[in-house]
């Protein structure tokens, strides 16, 4: 099937792109000696799943559904780090899981025995409050951050229950933030790391993407392991599916209200939230920043909330009623944010192959609306 045969709107996923980001993985694991592993939270999309793996060395969940997902269907380590376990989980999780991290020495206290009885291997989520966002709300080190355990929270009669520590604070970016975030860490919990088995490094490693400086990363890593004798995992999301999703919309209205206002068939809350909740500006082929070129547009979303606005771009002509517009770099926590609201339809699902072929992999209907609840 050809692109322009896929309907409108569209998830399409580029599988020569996945490709090469995954061998831009595998070459760092198998030169650097880390263990990298698939964060679901940004592409859970499970057919993806198989290829994924022969790249990988596991997959990273951070609730139980996304662990059961990757037992079934993503072969290698199973590790979890969830902000809070509920009873009724444990059993299950502890059976599928080989690694489970806890937030806090509360949970630690209570699991970590259970865990360990099934030869789990134990791990805590520490904070080691250095900030690395813009925006605090975004920052999972902010002050009063209900993620991690800070130094002075730290459980120190609980040590020997610990096989490892689990940072997390980045989010798409370069290895100089992970430098300065493993400095803190060493300032906060360094004496803690010889008793260690490994240490997890976390998310937010901008790995593929053009411009990473991949030399430094792993001097980081080497050091790690040199001074204290570590395994160190890696577990990117956004690096996996970086830039390998476009997202296919079609123009339906055109109207003005002090500029150019063009209704898309799609949602930017429902379809690809990140726009919304994190200010995320898409690229968008054959289009500009505003005022770049002749014609500004405003692009919205057709459900009826005043937020469902993809953004302003530019373009070299007048658009027009049931032409296309395709996003790009639309992979990324598109597909595992989606939603239904106010009754809007979920896009297809298609895959672009090597050979340039498109497959849909998945369409929706009111049947999927109707029997969610």
């Amino acid at each position: 099937m050809l692109e322009s045969a896929l309907p409108s709107p569209c998830y399409l996923i580029d599988q020569t792109k996945l490709k090469q980001n995954l061998q831009i993985l595998d070459s760092l694991r198998q030169r650097s000696g880390c263990r990298i592993l698939f964060a679901q939270k940004a592409f859970s999309s499970f057919p993806f799943y198989s290829m994924i793996a022969r790249h990988l060395d596991g997959a990273a969940a951070t609730s139980a559904y996304e662990a059961q997902l990757a037992h079934l269907y993503f072969h290698g380590e199973n590790h979890v780090c969830q902000t809070a376990y509920l009873p009724e989980e444990m059993d299950e999780l502890l059976k599928i899981c080989d690694h489970i991290t806890f937030n806090s020495p509360s949970q630690l206290e209570r699991y970590a025995g259970m865990a360990h009885e099934h030869g789990v291997s134990v791990g805590l989520r520490v904070n080691p409050e250095y900030l690395s966002q813009q925006i605090d709300e975004f920052d999972p080190c902010a002050p009063y951050s209900r993620l991690g355990t800070t130094v002075a929270q730290f459980p120190m009669k609980l040590r020997r229950q610990i096989n490892g520590l689990h940072v997390h604070a980045l989010y798409e970016q370069n290895s100089d933030a992970l430098y300065h975030l493993v400095n803190a860490l060493l300032a906060k919990f360094g004496a803690l790391l010889p008793e260690m088995e490994w240490l997890n490094l976390g998310g937010g490693h901008h790995i593929t993407r053009e411009g990473y400086q991949m030399e430094r990363l792993e001097e980081i890593i080497s050091i790690l392991q040199s001074r204290f004798g570590l395994k160190i995992y890696l577990e990117p999301g956004e690096a996996i599916v970086w830039e390998a999703g476009y997202f296919i919309t079609t123009v339906v209205d055109i109207t003005e209200n002090g500029m150019p206002i063009a209704i898309l068939d799609a949602s930017a809350v429902c379809h690809a939230s990140d726009i919304t909740e994190v200010r995320y500006h898409p690229p968008l082929i054959g289009a500009d920043k505003p005022s770049v070129q002749p014609y500004t547009y405003r692009l919205g979303g057709r459900s009826c909330l005043p937020e469902d606005v993809f953004g302003d771009y530019s373009f070299d002509h007048k658009l027009e009623i049931g032409e296309r517009l395709v996003f790009k770099d639309m992979a990324i926590n598109t597909l595992t944010k989606a939603r239904m609201y106010t009754g809007m339809p979920m896009p297809a699902v298609a895959l672009r192959e090597t050979d340039g072929n498109c497959k849909i992999m998945r369409t929706f209907n009111f049947s999927d609306y109707k029997n969610r609840f």
